[in-house]
């Protein structure tokens, strides 16, 4: 039965499984948030990024990134003023257009702002690649997308804004592909920010996959270049995606790439390498970077199939009684996360993160 197409995008959450998936839209309806009276425009620049991180992959990726920067209300008129920045990474399939459309910027951001949030400077990268998402990690397939995010990225942003240039004025937050990434790069990277906060993260579970599909692998295997996959459903194409990431092979040309499944069956080798990846694998490695956050967020819908994972994270973290703020809130995987980034995910970097008092100088 074709998956429903509010629905898809949380299938990658095993990435995992070999069924057959419908193809997911480019674009999901989601909740708009309350319209604020008096809310002050803020300004929307799209620049390019260049990152030496991703220079050189096998697969074709541009390592010139666009990148939508949301700067608040009053930037311009006050050029003493230095400001906090929130990093924000998109899900699979989706670029950062379609992020900021999905979560209603700029209304939800100036909504939040004429609450009270103190203003901030929001990054959106877009990560989108070959395969539709490069799962925010380091690979010579994909390019190293994790070192974009915690290096590249962050270079370029204070050197071209007025940014509080420090870990403590500095926050990461994403959904689904992306929620997985600001864990990933979180633990890994902690010392670059003073708080995340995961919005229904996928591939959090070492769990196995699902049955092979041999009509899966005839299709992945018949390919003769990466541009290929692109006549490929959603699930085929979020197959890729994790083994360009999680096991790349420079020596397995066209795609640079071993899957987790060969003549019919899972390898147990390959399979080796995705559960290393997966954050509920190695979180216990990183109990001294998580403890120095100044605060942690993490969420998910009650219907949204990421529930279980995402409990399960909190239970980990609350094993070693590391302080964060958990919800499982009424709603599914997309439909409120417009109305949550407003209310919800900008209010908690607005009370965390280091403002302007610490960072005029």
């Amino acid at each position: 039965m074709a998956l429903r197409p509010s629905r898809a995008r949380w299938m990658l959450a095993a990435a995992l499984t070999l069924m057959p998936l419908a193809a997911a839209p480019a674009q999901m309806a989601t909740q708009a948030p309350v319209t604020v009276p008096g809310a002050k425009p803020v300004t929307i620049e799209r620049i390019k990024v260049h990152s030496a991180a991703i220079e050189g992959n096998l697969e074709g990726n541009s390592a010139d990134r666009d990148v939508i920067v949301v700067l608040p209300p009053g930037y311009a008129a006050d050029k003493a003023r230095r400001y906090p920045v929130v990093y924000a990474l998109h899900g699979y399939s989706i670029g950062a257009e379609q992020w900021t459309s999905e979560i209603h910027v700029p209304a939800s951001i100036e909504g939040a702002f004429a609450r009270g949030v103190a203003p901030m400077i929001l990054v959106f990268p877009d990560s989108k690649t070959m395969h539709n998402g490069s799962m925010y990690s380091s690979s010579q397939t994909v390019g190293d997308f994790e070192r974009f995010i915690s290096h590249d990225l962050i270079t370029a942003i204070d050197a071209r804004y007025r940014t509080i240039a420090r870990r403590e004025a500095r926050g990461l937050i994403g959904h689904s592909m992306g929620g997985y990434g600001t864990a990933r790069i979180g633990m890994k990277h902690a010392d670059m920010y003073g708080a995340i906060y995961m919005m229904s993260p996928c591939c959090l579970s070492p769990r196995a996959m699902a049955q092979p599909d041999a009509r899966n692998e005839a299709a992945l295997t018949s390919l003769t270049s990466p541009k290929d996959s692109a006549k490929l459903n959603w699930g085929q194409r979020a197959m890729l995606a994790a083994s360009a990431a999680w096991s790349p092979n420079p020596k397995n040309p066209p795609l640079y790439l071993d899957l987790p499944i060969k003549d019919g069956k899972l390898r147990d080798d390959i399979m080796a390498k995705w559960l290393a990846n997966t954050p509920l694998a190695f979180v216990d490695q990183y109990i001294a970077p998580l403890r120095s956050f100044r605060a942690i967020g993490l969420d998910v819908g009650s219907q949204d199939g990421l529930k279980p994972d995402a409990e399960a994270l909190h239970a980990a973290l609350d094993r070693y009684g590391i302080a964060h703020q958990f919800e499982v809130y009424e709603g599914d995987h997309v439909n409120r996360i417009g109305v949550r980034f407003q209310d919800k995910v900008l209010p908690f970097f607005g009370k965390i993160l280091v403002g302007q008092s610490a960072g005029r100088r």
